[in-house]
């Protein structure tokens, strides 16, 4: 027999004699033999009676389909072992003709009974693949079969098949539209589905048929919810981009009552987590309560989504987490959308597709939700071995994320990619510097002044870019920049780069005022080489011309003439009508003087200064994580994002009939979790954290609990969760009931755990972000609800608070600062400056009066006026005093005194909320502050050297003040004391953007080194450096956190105006130290 040989000589790649060559690779002979003989060896195998062959050469068949080569022409001998009894030949030969079951559509139609009987076959795989090529074969013909074969495949007992069947619809729908209507029966059907294996399969032919139909969703919503954490990954994408647009029609906006939420941030806070369960019944409550705003309180479906999606931040796929992503983007409430930042920034591991895909969209999302990504900022830094688009996207997002207490860091990164041979990158970066400038106008100088310094860069690119940034930025502030619109006019003979002169000579043009020598002289040396240059300079030469015949005749007429000469010869049709309309503009003529009389109102117009924006602000239109979203263009098949209904639809067409049977054991022990809940609260939150097996029963469960709230505790002790959430609402019922000091103390430890405050949304994010991903949601949400019924029941502070609102607002005379001063910060303040004006002959008794006059740095400062703090008074200073604790932080000198009848108790700090970065150590309990007395307390604070406030709570027994302390820049750092030697080294390190310079008048009071010294002092936490000179004043610090150096120099020149430089890495602290000195100087 010819097969054993024929099966040896394919393996081997050869032929007999004779017979012509067939290799693997395109370079054999086997392209130029003659192909009558091609495959004969498989036809035979295929032709035997051994199933042991026809396994053998459908397996090499199979494998040469996966290499990619043709394999049509053995669809014939394939065909015909559709009906063969061998189980693994059967499965092969249905994946064969999948593939060809289209090209080849008559031979296929030839074998449409076997595959007909194929679907009755006892083994699943048999059946889904005889139904996967029936829907393969493409011919209106067989529509009829391919229904009926659906609708059983719909009903068959295997989930496989059934799964298969949803393929099969979109298939049937693109072949034949008018089937939808039977089609759509079918999805209803398989929507009912409770395998996983199904569910992402009937939801993707439910998006390619009838997205519209979302009655269809609607008995199925839960199901779907509670079955996604198991569905299949890409089943997983599709479904949460369908609950998306879902949730969008069904659900209220979770942002609509933001102003309601910030005037009341307690209520705001616990509303958006927990009040989410209301039933139909406490909604009406809080209608009665609250007739005129009614606050928001999210559906329970709507959290059930959200909290079935959260794990699925931690999938390996990068495409599903990226879809939960877009979900809690678009769908959840400000607070919670911060707990994705952080599984994106995981995706920046993976592949430079992925990165580019998910940067794309973080810098969308950077650009209204900033502050979910500054933790990870260092995330984005560049590595030199990123590709371009990726490189471009990572300063996209780095230029959004730069605020005002991290530009120090972000500058730096630029100036570091500044050095790059990648010439787009360089540009672009560029580009980003300018964005910074103009959004921080703290840093706009140093910017510029950066900018400006790469003007003299070797490469020309990078002057170019350059110089179109330092246009769009003067325009801001021209006249305080004639010096640098001077510099740019001298590089107009260098620089070639036809958008850099041309922006130079719109800068000289349009400031010509500023530069009346120089701007003429430049319009000699354009029009001398006009012809040559290209045509956006050329149309720039020609506003020059203009704007100076307009503003000085004398010297330019001529030359403004012949420039128009030139121009109105030239090859570019837009030259010769800008040349003719120019002309007749400015020069007066007989015909048309009315409007050469507006000549200068028309080119010497004030021009708005450009806004510099990022790409990608407008891009949240679209559906993020879709291609439309990525090309920012709407793409084929693209469904638009709805937006949120004014009214929410009725809840109850999500509620499903479940059979009896189903509902008692779980309906039990839902009661038994539910009553104490709602016993605490009638119109307080449900218990939709707590995720329910059955969610079918959810909605019915709801309604019956509202009746059960009045009855007993729970019995069942054996249940260890059941135990944990016991004792959570026992405890707090006790607390209702005791006015004790127990309850305040447990109270004060929950605070501590920093689960009680609710002063701002933001804490959930905070919390939901730090604490691991496979947290229980509900844990931590029941945990919240005890303060939260905590803070609605106490009478005291609920009924005092309106009457210190109308005091204050009435008696306005009680808010200036007490008259009298304690001794102790006099004190606090010689010592620290005894040591910071070493080395001076001043004798102290004039320096400490002095000293305390203006006092920035050292005077007591208000935290809680004793008419809303209820007789609490509380100031605080800055004693300048190493914190014992901490090196790194300022310390604080806290005040208290109680001006009231009663003892004040407990006085303690509640959990802070504060900004990322910053810390604070708390002072110790104050157990009780008698009427009259005072006590005063030392806290230390970290701001991380930035100026940004830390917000705290003051907590007594009973109240809770919200304060925060915001230092002066010269109060987050330390003396140094260094060398005259030192400091110069150190100075020279600190150049080009760590140097800020600024020119002042001093007074004739502030001209003596005592007065000098004494306010730069009082300023600046500032150690003084000896000095050779007798007119220059130098002064040396570290930042507290960070350990920068601060290097302040004063040179006051005897006549004239003296200058202030500051020498500092981080370039914000040294604009916002040399404001504050310069302002303290001049005065």
């Amino acid at each position: 027999m010819s097969a054993a040989p024929a099966y040896g000589e394919d393996k081997g790649g050869s032929a007999g004699p004779g017979e012509p060559e067939y290799g693997h690779d395109p370079a054999s002979g086997g392209i130029f033999s003659s192909d009558y003989k091609r495959h004969d060896d498989l036809k035979e195998m295929l032709d035997t009676n051994k199933d042991s062959l026809k396994l053998e050469a459908m397996k090499r068949i199979v494998a040469m389909i996966a290499r990619g080569k043709n394999a049509s022409d053995l669809f014939p001998a394939v065909v015909k072992n559709v009906a063969c009894k061998n189980i693994e030949v059967k499965k092969l030969v249905y994946v064969y003709l999948v593939r060809y079951a289209e090209e080849q559509q008559d031979l296929a139609l030839l074998s449409i009974s076997t595959f007909q009987r194929g679907l009755k076959d006892p083994n699943q795989l048999i059946r889904a693949s005889a139904l996967r090529v029936l829907s393969s074969i493409r011919v209106p013909i067989i529509v009829p079969i391919m229904m009926l074969a659906i609708k059983e495949a719909a009903s068959d007992m295997s989930p496989y098949v059934r799964k298969t069947a949803a393929h099969a619809i979109p298939k049937l729908y693109s072949l034949d539209s008018d089937q939808k209507d039977q089609l759509i029966e079918v999805i209803e059907k398989l929507l009912a589905d409770k395998t996983t294996l199904v569910a992402g399969s009937v939801v993707m032919a439910f998006e390619e048929v009838c997205p519209e139909r979302i009655d269809l969703i609607h008995k199925n919503y839960r199901k779907l919810c509670n079955l996604l954490i198991d569905v299949e990954e890409w089943g997983q994408v599709v479904i949460i981009s369908m609950l998306t647009r879902y949730a969008r029609t069904q659900f209220l906006s979770p942002t609509q009552n933001e102003s309601l939420l910030e005037e009341n941030p307690e209520k705001a806070f616990y509303g958006s987590e927990e009040d989410e369960a209301k039933g139909p019944g406490s909604e009406e409550a809080a209608t009665t309560t609250v007739p005129a705003r009614k606050p928001y309180v999210m559906d329970p479906d709507h959290r059930l989504l959200l909290r079935n999606t959260k794990p699925l931040l931690q999938s390996r796929s990068a495409a599903v987490v990226m879809a939960v992503a877009q979900l809690y983007f678009h769908l959840a409430p400000k607070a919670e959308v911060g707990v994705i930042a952080k599984a994106l920034v995981r995706l920046l591991r993976s592949h430079s597709e992925v990165q580019y895909v998910v940067l794309q969209n973080v810098a969308t999302m950077s650009i209204k939700r900033r502050g979910m990504f500054e933790p990870y900022l260092k995330s984005f830094y560049i590595r030199s071995t990123d590709p371009t688009q990726i490189k471009i996207l990572k300063l996209e997002v780095l230029t959004n994320l730069a605020n005002e207490t991290n530009i120090p860091t972000v500058l730096r990164e630029f100036q570091t990619y500044i050095r790059s041979m990648d010439k787009d990158f360089v540009a672009a970066t560029i580009q980003a510097i300018g964005r910074c400038a103009t959004n921080i106008g703290r840093v706009r100088d140093t910017c510029l002044n950066g900018l400006v310094q790469l003007l003299s860069n070797r490469d020309e690119l990078v002057v170019a870019e350059s110089v179109v940034v330092i246009k769009k930025l003067l325009q801001m502030q021209p006249a305080q920049h004639g010096e640098i619109i001077k510099h740019l006019a001298k590089l107009t003979d260098n620089i070639q780069v036809p958008m850099a002169r041309a922006s130079i000579l719109w800068l000289i043009g349009e400031y010509c005022e500023h530069v009346p020598k120089i701007a003429p002289d430049v319009l000699r040396k354009m029009a001398k080489s006009f012809t040559a240059e290209e045509d956006i300079v050329k149309l720039q030469v020609i506003n020059l011309a203009a704007k100076l015949y307009l503003t000085n005749s004398k010297q330019t007429k001529l030359l403004t003439q012949y420039v128009l000469s030139l121009a109105k010869y030239d090859q570019n049709y837009d030259i010769r009508d800008r040349a003719r309309f120019t002309r007749q503009l400015i020069v007066p003529s007989e015909q048309g003087g009315a409007l050469s009389r507006h000549a200068k109102k028309l080119f010497l117009a004030p021009k708005p200064a450009p806004v510099l924006e990022s790409a990608f602000k407008d891009r949240d239109h679209f559906q993020l994580g879709s291609l439309s979203h990525l090309l920012n263009a709407k793409a084929t098949g693209y469904q638009e994002l709805p937006d949120w209904p004014e009214e929410a639809p009725d809840p109850s067409v999500r509620n499903v009939e479940v059979p009896e049977w189903t509902k008692c054991s779980n309906r039990e022990k839902r009661k038994e979790k539910e009553k104490p809940f709602y016993s605490d609260s009638e119109g307080g939150s449900g218990p939709t954290e707590s995720a329910d097996s059955d969610p079918e029963s959810e909605s019915a469960s709801d309604s019956k609990s509202s009746g059960e709230s009045g009855s007993g505790e729970s019995s069942s002790e054996s249940d260890s969760e059941d135990q944990e959430e016991e004792k959570g609402r026992s405890s707090e019922s006790e607390q209702s009931e005791e006015e004790g000091g127990k309850r305040k103390t447990k109270k004060r430890k929950k605070v501590a755990e920093g689960q009680g405050d609710g002063s701002s949304s933001d804490d959930g994010s905070d919390s939901s972000s730090s604490s691991s991903e496979s947290e229980r949601t509900s844990e931590t949400e029941e945990e919240q609800v005890e303060p939260a019924s905590w803070r609605k029941k106490t009478p005291p502070s609920g009924k005092s608070a309106p009457v210190a609102k109308e005091i204050s607002l009435l008696d306005l005379e009680d808010f200036t600062p007490p008259s009298v001063q304690p001794v102790s910060p006099p004190t606090i303040v010689s010592t620290s400056l005894a040591t910071d004006l070493e080395g001076l002959t001043l004798t102290d008794s004039p320096l400490v009066p002095s000293l305390l006059s203006p006092a920035s740095g050292a005077g007591r400062q208000e935290l809680l006026h004793r008419v809303a703090g209820e007789g609490l008074a509380v100031d605080y200073t800055f004693s300048r005093q190493p914190f014992s604790g901490d090196p790194h932080m300022v310390s604080v000198h806290i005040h208290f005194s109680n001006s009231s009848e009663t003892p004040i108790k407990g006085l303690h700090v509640g959990t802070p909320k504060l900004p990322a970065g910053i810390s604070i150590q708390e002072f110790p309990e104050i157990e009780s502050l008698a009427p009259g007395e005072s006590a005063t307390a030392v806290m230390g604070i970290n701001f991380c050297d930035s100026t940004q406030a830390a917000n705290f709570q003051l907590c007594t027994q009973t109240r809770q003040f919200y304060v925060s302390i915001q230092p002066p820049v010269g109060e987050l750092m330390a003396p140094v004391f260094m060398s005259e030697n030192e400091f110069k080294k150190e100075q020279g390190k600190l150049t080009g953007m760590s140097e800020i310079t600024e020119k002042l008048t001093l007074p004739d009071s502030c001209r003596s080194d005592h007065i000098v010294v004494q306010k730069v002092t009082t300023v600046a936490n500032l150690g003084r450096v000896p000095c050779g000179t007798s007119d220059e004043y130098r002064f040396a610090g570290r930042t507290l956190t960070s350990g920068s150096l601060v290097l302040l120099t004063l040179d006051a020149q005897p006549s004239g105006a003296a200058q202030l430089t500051v020498n500092s890495e981080k370039m914000v602290i040294g604009t916002m130290l040399v404001k504050d000195v310069v302002q303290a100087l001049t005065q």
